[in-house]
């Protein structure tokens, strides 16, 4: 009787999974704060891709990690970075699976920040339009690779315009965008730096990223990113941000993503190896909660187990 009149209902679709694609590795390294997840060589990461795919996973949201950092994010946009040979073998391994390519340029600059930036101690000045640029080469070549989406995550402004622009002169009309359109500097991002490399060698992100404090702004920000020609909005984090997820979802009506941030998996992990909460009762409830909150994709770590535990 409780199914009957269930109003929200999670299904396998809903979920996006992160991966970690490394050129400085072989094989599978463990990222030591997320149990369960690992930097991948390219190999490890069709394999576990079409595994993920086979399991019911329709999409998988791909991060680089190269070799080579420098001050201009040069192996974001190469044409044989890590990003976009990984992109081609997953695509001709699995042509249906959609992939989703993270456009930033923090793991490729060697100070970890999501732009051209001067340093004056501790204080960063990142220089946006100088970085929109380099973000435009950067989603361009994922395209061109055979990315389905991709999906701008560095918080500069102006960036949606320039991509959708940069895209359409390159031919790649179809390609669709997902905005991390509502993204705060938030502490849950912690142990995604630990498995992406990125975390910023001087300073924080708040000068680029949204305060914790403001919904309103939040707002504002999806706003800008829909009229520059969004395709998908994002809030992220993910539980500490449910009535954002809402008011975008009420407000706009788009699809509407939500990132289930490394923190929130963290911790859930560690309560669960302590015996302390039940992880796979915890974990569905709390993508109902995204759902609920009018969340149509989740991307979460959980998205392999979550295959097992909906069948």
């Amino acid at each position: 009787m409780r199914t009957l009149v269930r109003e929200t209902a999670i299904e396998l679709h809903d979920f996006v999974l992160p991966l970690f694609v490394s050129e400085k590795i072989t094989g599978r390294a463990p990222v030591g704060t997320m149990p369960g997840v690992f930097q991948l060589s390219l190999e490890e990461l069709v394999k576990e891709a079409v595994e993920a795919h086979a399991a019911g996973i329709a999409s998988v949201l791909l991060f680089g990690i190269p070799a080579h950092k420098d001050e201009l994010a040069s192996q974001a946009y190469a044409e044989e970075g890590i990003v976009q040979r990984a992109v081609r073998a997953l695509k001709k391994e699995c042509p249906k699976l959609i992939v989703i390519t993270d456009v930033c340029l923090c793991e490729f600059m060697v100070h970890g920040h999501c732009g051209i930036a001067d340093f004056d101690g501790e204080d960063v000045h990142v220089h946006n339009d100088e970085s929109v640029e380099l973000l435009v080469k950067t989603a361009v070549s994922h395209a061109s690779a055979g990315a389905d989406i991709v999906a701008p995550s560095d918080m500069m402004d102006g960036r949606i315009g320039a991509i959708r622009t940069g895209l359409d002169e390159a031919g790649f009309t179809d390609t669709v965008i997902m905005s991390y359109a509502a993204k705060f500097a938030s502490a849950f991002y912690g142990p995604f730096r630990d498995a992406a490399e990125s975390t910023p060698q001087a300073g924080d992100r708040r000068g680029y990223q949204m305060d914790a404090a403001n919904a309103r702004e939040a707002l504002r920000e999806v706003e800008l990113d829909v009229e520059e020609g969004a395709d998908i909005v994002m809030v992220k984090p993910g539980m500490p941000y449910l009535d954002i997820v809402w008011r975008v979802k009420e407000r706009f009506g788009l699809p509407t993503a939500v990132y289930n941030v490394s923190g929130e998996y963290a911790m859930i992990k560690a309560a669960a190896a302590n015996g302390w909460l039940d992880e796979r009762a915890t974990v569905l409830e709390q993508m109902l909660a995204f759902k609920r909150a009018g969340a149509d994709l989740i991307i979460t770590y959980w998205a392999r187990q979550l295959a097992e535990w909906l069948r």
